[in-house]
């Protein structure tokens, strides 16, 4: 065995049938395997403190909290992994200053995307763009945020409402709700596209139903009809409650009166468009929306309200004249 691998010269480098392979000698190799160690542990410590905080974070409904206890065992784990095997291996400062300049300038010019999207990984946690359990749009994802990785987030898909069923990707689910698909969409794409958060520190969004209703019926009903519903389904300022309230007073600079539902009018060619406008929880939105419009529709009918639609009335012909020709009989000209 003495005669195949031997350890030769004052830093014992391996020669293998007496052929010296450049850069492996004994004290690489206790490099080598203390490195392998210093991983796995680092590695276990890692899954340890996921594991942990799991148990920690499994009786409290608080998915901030989770979410930043789980970036930070990943950024200090990959920290703890940077820091010990570059001073397992580059014990010399000289040397650790020019194979840094080396990687650095390697990874700009090659791994540019990836570099990005590691930056935008973050400029997300510094900047606060969105929180795991955010529903934003991304890079052309709608959708709730699963999952923030350092290349990469994962968002469960939803669908899109009638307003904007035409924006790529196409959708078969015609309200915002899941889809079953699982997106990733790199981090890199908030430097090049804005990014749209439905949640971030606040839970409520503004919708709307249209509903047109034909001219010389009874509006002032049907505002009343519109109004009741809205008021019976959605958020009301004491639903909200009065922090809450005050909160979206503050951040948004509203006034009291733009809070509560409201009706708006808007003339068109064919018919009066009724729109009900009111604020929302972001979850369970096309419930709302599927409630409100059953009980407007049964009231409409009850109060004789039609709701117009884009149909065309014969409103008049000409006088339509039938004769019988006899024989002989020259026909008009």
């Amino acid at each position: 065995m003495d005669d195949i691998i031997r350890l030769v010269g004052p830093q014992g480098a391996v020669e293998i049938l007496g052929i010296r392979m450049v850069g492996i000698n004994a004290e690489n190799g206790k490099k080598l395997l203390f490195s392998l160690v210093f991983i796995l542990f680092i590695l276990l410590l890692g899954r340890l403190l996921g594991l942990l905080a799991d148990w920690f974070f499994r009786r409290r409904v608080n998915e901030r909290a989770r979410f930043w206890t789980r970036q930070g065992i990943r950024l200090a784990v990959s920290l703890l992994l940077f820091v010990g095997l570059v001073s397992v291996w580059f014990d010399d400062p000289m040397r650790l200053a020019t194979a840094l300049g080396l990687v650095t300038a390697g990874l700009a010019f090659a791994l540019q995307r990836v570099v990005t999207a590691v930056a935008g990984y973050f400029v997300i946690l510094r900047g606060k763009t969105f929180n795991v359990g955010d529903r934003i749009v991304m890079g052309g994802v709608r959708g709730d945020v699963i999952a923030l990785r350092f290349t990469q987030t994962v968002i469960m898909e939803m669908g899109q409402p009638p307003p904007v069923q035409q924006d790529r990707p196409a959708m078969w689910v015609q309200a915002r709700q899941y889809t079953g698909r699982i997106v990733t969409v790199s981090n890199a794409r908030i430097f090049d596209e804005p990014v749209y958060n439905y949640t971030l520190e606040f839970n409520y969004l503004w919708e709307e139903l249209m509903v047109p209703v034909r001219y010389g019926t009874n509006r002032i009903r049907a505002e009343e009809i519109m109004l009741e519903s809205a008021r019976r389904h959605t958020v009301t300022t004491s639903m909200m409650g009065e922090e809450a309230m005050h909160e979206m007073q503050r951040r948004y600079l509203l006034k009291p009166d733009e809070i509560g539902p409201r009706v708006y009018y808007r003339l068109t060619d064919n018919w009066l468009e009724m729109t009900v406008r009111f604020i929302v929880e972001d979850r369970g939105i096309r419930d709302v929306k599927d409630a409100m419009s059953r009980d407007i529709l049964q009231a409409f009918e009850r109060e004789g309200i039609e709701i117009s639609s884009a149909t065309v009335d014969v409103v008049g012909l000409p006088p339509l004249v039938l004769r019988q020709e006899k024989p002989g009989e020259p026909r008009p000209s």
